[in-house]
């Protein structure tokens, strides 16, 4: 085990057959930092050819270097030693000999663990470690704990007598060193390529005759060593686009695949037979604007289906499939809504719509205006009318409130996100009853967690204010949104409980007036609709991210949900590196909900 604060070996007793009674021992050394006798590169002029076959000579020369036992652990031993010596030295001193052999536990303070069964070491509070040296100790198999360190950053396996990986390498989701020159590999699992942390995947002088497709999954992958094996081609692209080059090719190529299975309806409340006048259906979906696409924070995605005209289709085939009484969207930019969802909407269910973009639209040239984002809401006119609607610009709606214009943090922190709100009143036009439906998207930087808080109390002030003014007294609400906050954060404790103290953390100790002088509160008693299933497991799901940021919050004392769409499939998404994928067009999921009116 190895990391900045210590370095370790893991060594398993071996035989021909797998361990059926290992013994686990590890070195726990003192040394500061850790850096691997691997780790610099030279950097040659010449064409980029010349570079990147040199490139992999160096490193494949490197590697072959580290053939003894646990190289790793014993280099950064004897620069622990080094530096507890104060004698700096360009070069690491030889190691001292007990008879005959190395003897790496006279190097430094080392503490010496051994434990007889195949439970995983877990690192100490004190002294944690994230790196596992298991070089040079001829091993043919690999125990199944150690797959249970998800914690490992790098994980060397060099220089043993290894014939396969299991795919069970894809658990260890953090590492992002992988060092398996030197074994006698024939093929890699397709589970490696869910490992998008690697950044370093040395397999030099194994017997690989091909790659696995997943390989282009790899997008953080900086060196590919290969050298050693017989991939003539794969060789050949590192040589001519290096690493970046081959992983890419690979990308681009990856196969659609099998599509998810159907996400399936969970009932959760009482199923009437026939047609109900009383029940209504609204998604919530946040459809990723096509000006956050960029390479780099989708990576994991081949770009062909990063394109928009590919993820319209499959939006728009969404949309229809679900076939809403009340869509929901945010993220949706402005020449989107006016030339994709708009049209396609009317000619197909007969919604209309009613759009806005976000508060910098205002400043902007008209080319620019068009790719800004903003909320949309879209209604069946074959049942609903539209009776008033409100739009909440949050940054203004502050300006409008002397207690806020009077606090510096307003105009230093609140002014400048320039998110908003939708506030619909709709009439059925069957049963004549009224039903408000809200749609928002907060801010999303958990540094400015005091604007979404206002952001939020802002909206349901704002939307207190709205039903009043309707003159219809109580109506049922129904508020969707990406609010940006995970269950249990202040957002989510506010909307359910109705009430946020001023001193929570979240406001991070700011001054905005009788928000944080005593709170924030609403008269509405929510609850959330995938509430009744503890939520999902998640509703946004990126390579930096998974958890839920989106909800359908209602009035329970008006409305009751009958059935809710599940989450994915678990089996499908387990071979997904996140989203969006050639399937699933948007790094959020939507959510769907049919709600019955209970008077």
């Amino acid at each position: 085990m190895l990391n900045h604060n210590g370095t370790a070996t893991l060594i398993q007793q071996y035989d021909d057959s797998a361990y059926a009674n290992p013994v686990q021992s590890y070195y726990v050394l003192d040394s500061k930092d850790y850096v691997s006798p691997t780790a610099n590169t030279v950097a040659y002029n010449g064409n980029g050819t010349t570079h990147y076959m040199k490139e992999q000579q160096m490193k494949a020369q490197q590697a072959r270097q580290a053939c003894i036992p646990h190289f790793h652990a014993r280099y950064a031993a004897v620069l622990a030693r080094q530096q507890q010596q104060n004698q700096p030295s360009s070069s690491p001193a030889p190691l001292p000999k007990q008879n005959g052999q190395e003897n790496p536990s006279g190097l430094v303070k080392a503490k010496l663990a051994a434990a007889t069964t195949a439970q995983p070491l877990e690192p100490e509070a004190s002294e944690p470690w994230s790196v596992l040296d298991m070089g040079g100790l001829r091993l043919k198999h690999l125990a199944p704990a150690l797959f249970q360190y998800s914690f490992l950053t790098t994980l060397f396996l060099s220089y043993n007598q290894l014939t396969q990986l299991p795919p069970a390498i894809a658990k260890l989701s953090q590492l992002e060193i992988l060092d398996a020159s030197g074994n006698a590999l024939t093929s890699l699992p397709p589970e490696i390529g869910m490992i998008v942390s690697l950044k370093e995947l040395l397999l030099f002088d194994n017997q690989l005759t091909a790659l696995p497709e997943e390989i282009g999954m790899l997008f953080q992958l900086e060196i590919l060593g290969l050298e050693g094996n017989p991939l003539m081609e794969d060789l050949h692209l590192l040589a001519t686009k290096g690493t970046r080059g081959l992983v890419e090719t690979y990308r681009e190529s990856l196969p659609v695949g099998a599509s998810p299975p159907p996400r399936q309806w969970m009932n959760v409340g009482e199923q009437k037979d026939g047609d109900d006048a009383d029940t209504f259906l609204v998604l919530c979906y946040n459809t990723l604007c096509p000006m956050y696409m960029s390479p780099e924070r989708y990576g994991y995605t081949p770009s062909w289906c990063l394109e928009w005209e590919y993820r319209k289709d499959l939006l728009l085939s969404e949309l229809q499939e679900f076939d809403a009484d009340i869509v929901c969207l945010q993220e949706v930019a402005t020449n989107t809504y006016t030339n994709d969802f708009l049209p396609f909407m009317q000619n197909n269910g007969h919604y209309e719509g009613l759009f806005y973009p976000k508060s910098r639209s205002k400043t902007m040239d008209e080319d620019q205006r068009q790719l800004v984002d903003g909320c949309a809401v879209f209604y069946k006119t074959s049942r609903y009318k539209l009776v008033n609607h409100m739009l909440v610009e949050f940054n203004q709606k502050a300006l409008e409130r002397p207690e806020f214009k009077e606090c510096k943090d307003t105009y230093n922190r609140l002014m400048l996100k320039d998110n908003i709100a939708l506030f619909l009143l709709l009439e059925d036009k069957q049963t004549k009853k009224h039903l408000v439906v809200t749609n928002v998207h907060l801010h999303w930087n958990t540094a400015f967690s005091d604007v979404k808080l206002m952001q939020i109390g802002i909206m349901m002030d704002e939307l207190v204010h709205f039903i009043q003014r309707s003159g219809y007294g109580t109506l049922p609400v129904v508020l969707c949104g990406d609010y940006n906050a995970m269950p249990g954060q202040g957002i989510h404790e506010y909307l359910l409980k109705g009430s946020l103290r001023g001193s929570h953390p979240e406001f991070l100790n700011r001054d905005y007036g009788s928000y944080t002088s005593i709170g924030i509160k609403h008269p509405f008693k929510l609850k959330s609709s995938y509430g009744h299933l503890d939520e999902l497991d998640y509703t946004n799901y990126t390579v930096g991210f998974k958890g839920v940021l989106d909800y359908i919050f209602y009035t329970p004392h008006r409305l009751e949900p009958v059935s809710l769409l599940g989450p994915l499939d678990r089996a499908y998404m387990a071979k997904q590196v996140a989203l969006p994928n050639p399937h699933i067009p948007s790094d959020h999921i939507p959510l769907l909900t049919e709600f019955r009116f209970k008077d």
